[in-house]
């Protein structure tokens, strides 16, 4: 009989709640083996266990998600992977037409041959996307929260916080397909594989995961006026902020490497990481 393995990140979203896993028992039907993700002899137990008719269950957000690729880069996984998306954003499962809750789904084609992030140094799979810029601020912000004991962070909240007083717009250099563009007093410089990122933004609508030659699309958001730039942002929610021409910018590629002249945050699916000048993202797939 077969044998389902979650394996779960009790960290996800708000925190995986017994209820969250229980339900998995009546989703599959099956014998299943619960395997903390946090814990680091959980992938030799995991990956080392299944026999042929055996499938994985990912049982948590984006974050998790993207730290089961990564962490298993370069290992040969024959056996079946679902998803059971129980995070807070949930990007991924959106773009996917899925909602959090709903029953397991198969993605073990559709998290093959993901785009590479460059980022100081170091190569990850990307998932949805590359935040650069005020998401990456966000995220950052989020963390510190969470450091200290506040589990429910406003992501929205801290993004409007920051473009009014705390962040500072940088200078960016643009290269895409070896073409390169210049852009000051930029506030979201963002390289995507799917069309949903931070919860929910629609950075680039037209982007599309399953392009047969994986494209990408960058967008920059920029400009002077806080204002301005404040009553755009709610739009970016309805993949609508692109019509304000003057303001955002899109641009589609392969290879795409975006460059600011100071120090900034940067995301990754969610995941932060600190002082941050130059990211470069590329498909595998062309």
């Amino acid at each position: 009989m077969a044998k389902a393995y979650v394996l779960y990140n009790p960290n996800a979203g708000h925190g995986i709640h017994e209820y969250d896993l229980a339900s998995l028992y009546v989703a599959l039907n099956e014998e299943i083996v619960f395997c903390d993700m946090t814990k680091s002899e959980t992938y030799e137990t995991a990956l080392f266990s299944l026999k042929d008719d055996d499938y994985i269950v990912i049982c948590g957000g984006d974050g998790t998600l993207n730290k089961f690729i990564n962490n298993t880069e370069g290992a040969e996984i024959k056996n079946r992977i679902f998803y059971y998306p129980v995070g807070t954003g949930n990007d991924f499962a959106h773009d996917m037409r899925r909602l959090a809750g709903d029953n397991p789904f198969e993605v073990t084609e559709c998290i093959k041959n993901l785009p590479i992030a460059e980022v100081k140094g170091h190569s990850y799979r990307v998932l949805n996307g590359v935040g650069y810029g005020i998401d990456g601020y966000c995220c950052q912000v989020g963390d510190e929260m969470k450091a200290k004991g506040n589990k429910k962070v406003n992501y929205t909240a801290i993004a409007i916080k920051g473009l009014l007083f705390n962040y500072k717009t940088t200078n960016a250099t643009v290269t895409v397909d070896g073409k390169s563009y210049t852009y000051e007093n930029v506030w979201l410089a963002p390289t995507m594989n799917g069309r949903y990122y931070g919860g929910g933004m629609i950075p680039t609508p037209g982007q599309n995961r399953r392009d047969k030659k994986g494209k990408l699309s960058l967008m920059v958001f920029c400009g002077a006026s806080k204002l301005k730039t404040l009553m755009i942002f709610p739009s970016i929610f309805k993949g609508e902020h692109i019509k304000h021409t003057e303001a955002v910018f899109i641009h589609e590629g392969y290879d795409i490497t975006v460059e600011f002249d100071r120090p900034s945050p940067l995301q990754i699916d969610g995941e932060t990481i600190l002082d941050v000048t130059k990211y470069r993202m590329y498909s595998v797939k062309k």
